[in-house]
């Protein structure tokens, strides 16, 4: 993985000694709290509903395992012994005291690690697929390119105050698990006419109050290209994205209301006087990027593993865990596994302290100490061998990780709500708690097949609830909290908006909703078809019809 030069350390260094001096002035009554949020913010620090919240980067979502510890060591020392992982593959800890944010920030840079750039109006931290160079269907590596963006993005003097917030993902396959499309702008690997890999550019995705699904804008961009036609599109939106109206200042709004044609052309313009310039990517450079990610020393082994075979055979439990939770490695005799982070009626992607450190001692045992965190909440140890996968479950199940529900119903995505968040309207905790506790049955889950349920506390939509297979909105209606629900949604290549199903449900009533959409989706599929493809097929009508159906 990518270890930070002495430029990366000397920034880092200098913005923990800036904002220590910011909070002591805030503290002595210097800085009043406007004057100190834009400084906060550009640190990573929100004031939530009951007290700050630190929001820590981690690129493209990997981690060493000695980050994962000092991660765990900040949740004890300085937090009530937890971290929250979230959509952004990035880590949020909801309970710092002020006059202790700096020294986080301090801990944090012992490891490579900050919170710059994770909030405010500017280029925030860039995602990629959790499966990054070990998946089996990739074309190339994602996490190379992902660096090369954060490396010009970070600090960049032309973006620090753009019109909102913009999100970049990057997705080196055919099939995306890095939700691109749901992006400002999302950047696909692809092979061009020739066989050489580029990319496929998308923009103007998004989600809140106006979900919409990005645009391709560029076929085939090669290479050398990338950071000039980044920054030939954010100039454009930079000049024209609005500023008056927080509501209509992301670039989909703009995108849309130019109309795709004409942005393209905006941003073709720009990018004839930047393409053969200072940008320009030189191959030597890719290459050096590239040398962070080379492949660890895998073992030349056989993919065929009688000890492993027989295991799945003789341990139900075991096999359940490995139907889901362990994925094909392109590597012959290894696996990827995914540490589910969505125990029975536990909180999506709450990990304690000693889940963090178990996690990084699980790594340094059967991952070449690195792991990855995911969109959906979770955690991966990407480089497993087969034949270590059964000691692995044993010990993840001493731990309280070891849920077979990857990519399953109770697989819940799920933003803090009205618990902690501010801008909430209703609570999204305990509604995920109810769905998980009532689906609980691990035999009913693994019939029920693949599916994805996220939930979000407002509009704001940051557990993605619009590209769920099935979405909840908490809304406010009077002071009262109900949840309004949508059906196919998708955030994969095939990425899909959810339709609303109706009037919203009060909080007593959506998990029994929950039940009859599932219930209607049994009644209606054909042989092993997934929810999406039920839905895809049939339409909303028979699900409007049962949910809303007279008692």
């Amino acid at each position: 993985m990518y270890r930070y030069d002495e430029f990366d350390h000397t920034v880092v260094a200098e913005r923990v000694l800036q904002f220590r001096d910011q909070v002591a002035r805030r503290l002595s009554g210097d800085l009043s709290e406007d004057e100190f949020k834009p400084l906060r913010l550009m640190n990573g620090l929100y004031l939530q509903l009951h007290a700050y919240m630190l929001r820590v980067a981690i690129p493209y979502g990997m981690l060493s395992s000695r980050q994962m510890r000092k991660l765990a060591f900040i949740a004890r020392r300085y937090d009530k012994g937890y971290g929250h992982f979230t959509t952004r593959q990035n880590i949020q800890y909801n309970w710092p005291r002020l006059d202790e944010t700096a020294d986080i920030l301090n801990e944090l840079a012992s490891v490579e690690m900050h919170a710059i750039q994770t909030s405010g109006n500017t280029i925030r931290n860039v995602t990629a697929d959790p499966f990054a160079g070990v998946a089996a269907d990739e074309i190339e590596d994602p996490r190379i390119y992902s660096e090369i963006i954060r490396q010009w993005s970070t600090l960049h003097p032309e973006f620090a105050f753009l019109p909102r917030k913009f999100k970049i993902a990057v997705t080196g396959a055919p099939h995306d698990r890095a939700a691109i499309k749901t992006h400002d702008i999302g950047i696909a690997i692809k092979r061009g006419p020739t066989g050489e890999s580029g990319f496929e550019v998308f923009v103007g995705g998004g989600q809140g109050r106006t979900p919409v699904i990005a645009k391709s804008i560029r076929d085939f961009l090669p290479k050398r290209d990338l950071l000039s036609y980044l920054e030939a599109i954010l100039r454009v939106y930079n000049q024209l994205g609005r500023r008056d109206n927080i509501y209509k200042a992301r670039i989909k709004i703009l995108v849309n209301e130019t109309g795709v044609e004409t942005f393209t052309d905006l941003v073709e313009e720009e990018w004839r006087h930047l393409r053969d310039g200072a940008l320009a990517l030189p191959d030597d450079e890719i290459a050096r990027i590239k040398a962070y990610f080379a492949p660890p020393a895998y073992r030349d082994i056989a993919d065929d593993v009688p000890d492993f075979d027989a295991k799945l055979l003789a341990d139900l439990p075991f096999g359940n865990w490995v139907g889901s939770n362990v994925t094909e490695h392109k590597v012959p005799g290894y696996a990827i596994v995914t540490v589910s982070l969505k125990p029975e009626g536990g909180i999506p992607g709450d990990a304690t302290a000693e889940q963090m450190d178990a996690v990084a001692d699980l790594a340094d045992t059967y991952s070449f100490g690195e792991l990855r965190v995911t969109k959906d909440q979770n955690l991966v140890l990407a480089d497993v061998r087969k034949s270590d996968l059964f000691a692995l479950w044993r010990d993840l199940q001493a731990h309280g990780l070891e849920t077979p529900n990857a990519g399953l119903l109770t697989d819940i995505i799920a933003c803090p709500g009205l618990d902690y968040c501010s801008l909430a309207n209703a609570r999204s905790i305990p509604i995920a708690q109810r769905i998980s506790a009532r689906f609980g049955d691990l035999d009913r889950l693994r019939d029920i097949g693949d599916i994805s349920l996220n939930i979000s506390g407002c509009i704001n939509a940051c557990a993605h609830h619009h590209v769920g297979n099935i979405g909840i909105l908490g809304v406010d209606k009077k002071g009262t909290e109900f949840y309004q629900v949508t059906l196919g949604g998708s955030a994969d290549e095939n990425t899909a908006i959810g339709d609303i199903v109706g009037p919203a449900f009060g909080e007593d009533d959506i998990v029994d909703a929950i039940e009859t959409i599932v219930n209607t989706y049994l009644g209606l599929r054909s042989d092993g078809e997934a929810f999406i493809d039920t839905y895809r097929r049939v339409g909303l009508a028979p699900f409007k019809e049962t949910l809303y159906a007279p008692h």
